[in-house]
């Protein structure tokens, strides 16, 4: 997969630093070793692996990673996506997947099903469906449905 990825430009030479392993950052872009699909580009299908993944264009499919996925602002994403921890500034249809945090930025919309172990939404964010907050074990309904704007 990363050597796909890397012939698509979208992830630097293997080996590169690993910058991007620490906290949700509130605007990753361009870090060393984090795969990405730019503001112009459009993909559909499967991106699975080791690390974290950032979309910057849309992008339709399935999502599982180990590391974050940062959904930039302006970027749509029709997708289940499954990794450590999401942060949402675009658009998010689908059911999402976090083992740590799942994050709406003010610019955010997410619309789905969600299951993490911690979640925020910034004044401004807009969530609409199931939300599951549990803090490791199996998740539980937090709420059966939940809306902000």
């Amino acid at each position: 997969m990363r050597s796909a990825l890397g012939y698509f430009g979208l992830m630097g030479a293997a080996g590169e630093g690993s910058g991007a392993r620490g906290a949700l950052a509130a605007a990753p872009r361009n870090l060393p070793g984090m795969a990405a699909i730019a503001s112009r580009l459009v993909l559909r299908g499967e991106v699975s692996g080791e690390g974290d993944f950032q979309i910057l264009g849309k992008f339709e499919g399935e999502i599982n990673v180990t590391g974050k996925v940062f959904v930039a602002e302006g970027a749509q994403v029709d997708a289940n996506i499954n990794a450590a921890a999401i942060q949402i500034g675009g658009v998010v249809r689908g059911n999402l997947s976090a083992t740590t945090r799942v994050e709406i930025l003010p610019s955010g919309v997410l619309t789905g099903t969600l299951k993490t172990g911690s979640f925020s939404a910034a004044d401004g964010a807009s969530v609409k469906g199931e939300i599951w907050v549990a803090r490791g074990g199996q998740p539980r309904p937090a709420s059966a449905s939940a809306s902000a704007s």
